[in-house]
């Protein structure tokens, strides 16, 4: 492999394409076109997966959608079958709705609601798409569009819980380090939607759920807390899961039990997921292969404290910069999955600009490395960035800006370190909502600053 510019400038730039490769790889109309297609002389037939459905034996056909790709799901899905939706019900963020998809409004209520933490929004949509569930009849089908952000985006609480007390008890989840399958555990016993209450509700309809999977393992059930897919948790386990992390809320919770596997509402229902983080992943390792580097692909399974991962993420990085283990340079690691974040201080920020931030302070001194955090929605906490991007410069240049690296860390505000440096990633909403990514790019030239080896 001839040498290339592997300077922090170019290792930038192919990190980049690496984001908009990942990106366009889970494009929700190109993900749902890939999955669903209708056929025969008059269109009559609908296949979606491996299952084909007789348009002509459903009376009505509904749609609803709740998530951050909902609206541009929604709209590969009318721009299918629109001469034959009945009507239906799409909720999303707020800013997450692109102006080619304000159509949608001509034939879908278009809702806009609050994420992480619900609102009033996220009430009138939850109630509107569980009106449209109870309205299905058995010979009628619903197709159900969910990508990450759903549990937020619907709330429909249980009897004797206020939104108030939601909005409480999703802020303490958040806070508390608790991994997003035992905050949706949790969400899941709290709702008349969630937890595969929503298949409940439009039992004896056939339901067809197409899924843009935002969870490590794909795991259907807490996907969006999986509001057509039966629950294997419980009361108790969302018991546990809120001593385990002592939050004690101020009002009593009511908790509901959810439908179990087994159940009959589930018989007439299909689940396919139509992209995924490991999709976003392999694309992003596929291109940096056209680049020049040496690729691979570690895990999608990537969990546990931001500051944590970081650390690994830059004892690889020494790796391949020291020993070309596990690759040789010029070299891209790509991870995928979703971290969490212990709130301590009183900053900004989000998992993947904290686990940026740590990273920068592993990486001290170590040229021709750079890492990227992103968040694929676009969204990186409740802030308007999607991550962040340090190299082994990163720490020296913030010094010469007047800026404390570790004391930042510290208050867990790694937006605005980042911001008076100019090393946020800000897309935007992406329209898609896959979890997050990792790119670690080492270059093949230079000398590590290894003060144990210089020694």
């Amino acid at each position: 492999m001839e040498m290339m510019d592997t300077s922090e400038r170019s290792l930038r730039a192919v990190a980049t394409r690496l984001q908009q490769a990942a990106l366009d790889a889970v494009e929700p109309g190109a993900a749902i076109r890939r999955f669903v297609r209708r056929e025969g002389d008059a269109r009559e037939h609908l296949i979606v997966g491996e299952q084909r459905y007789d348009l002509r034996s459903y009376k009505n056909i509904w749609v609803v959608g709740a998530g951050k790709a909902a609206a541009p799901m929604a709209s590969a899905v009318m721009a299918l079958l629109g001469d034959r939706v009945q009507g239906g019900v799409v909720v999303t963020k707020y800013g997450h709705v692109a102006a080619p998809e304000r159509h949608l409004a001509a034939s879908l209520d278009l809702i806009e609601a609050g994420h992480p933490v619900p609102d009033e929004n996220s009430l009138r949509g939850a109630q509107a798409i569980a009106d449209v569930a109870r309205r299905a009849g058995e010979r009628d089908l619903l197709l159900c569009l969910i990508s990450g952000g759903g549990s937020a985006l619907l709330t429909l609480p249980v009897p004797g819980m206020t939104l108030a007390d939601l909005q409480s008890l999703t802020n303490a989840l958040l806070r508390s380090g608790a991994t997003i399958q035992e905050i949706n555990t949790v969400r899941k016993h709290c709702s008349g939607i969630k937890g595969g209450h929503l298949a409940r509700l439009a039992a004896p309809a056939t339901i067809i759920t197409l899924i843009l999977s935002d969870v490590v393992g794909d795991a259907l059930d807490v996907i969006a807390s999986g509001p057509t897919v039966p629950d294997p948790t419980t009361i108790a386990d969302a018991q546990a899961i809120l001593a385990r992390y002592a939050i004690l809320p101020e009002n009593p919770i009511p908790f509901q039990e959810t439908p179990k596997p087994g159940d009959p509402p589930f018989e007439r229902v299909q689940h396919v997921i139509v992209a995924s983080n490991r999709l976003a992943a392999l694309a992003a390792v596929d291109e940096a292969r056209r680049q020049g580097f040496h690729s691979m692909l570690l895990s999608t399974y990537i969990e546990g404290e931001a500051r944590e991962v970081a650390r690994v993420a830059a004892a690889l990085a020494k790796g391949v910069r020291t020993f070309g283990d596990p690759l040789p340079p010029p070299a891209c690691l790509v991870w995928g999955g979703e971290t969490t974040v212990t709130i301590r201080g009183t900053g900004r920020g989000g998992r993947n600009q904290e686990l940026a931030l740590a990273a920068a302070l592993a990486l001290d001194g170590w040229p021709d490395v750079l890492l990227m955090a992103l968040a694929t929605d676009g969204s990186d906490g409740p802030t308007d960035a999607g991550g962040a991007i340090v190299s082994g410069e990163t720490v020296a240049r913030a010094r010469q800006h007047g800026l404390d690296p570790y004391a930042a860390l510290a208050n867990n505000d790694s937006y605005s370190f980042f911001d008076q440096l100019g090393d946020l990633i800000r897309t935007g909403p992406t329209g898609t909502n896959v979890n997050d990514l990792l790119f670690l790019l080492i270059g093949a030239s230079g000398q590590a600053r290894d003060p144990v080896r210089a020694g």
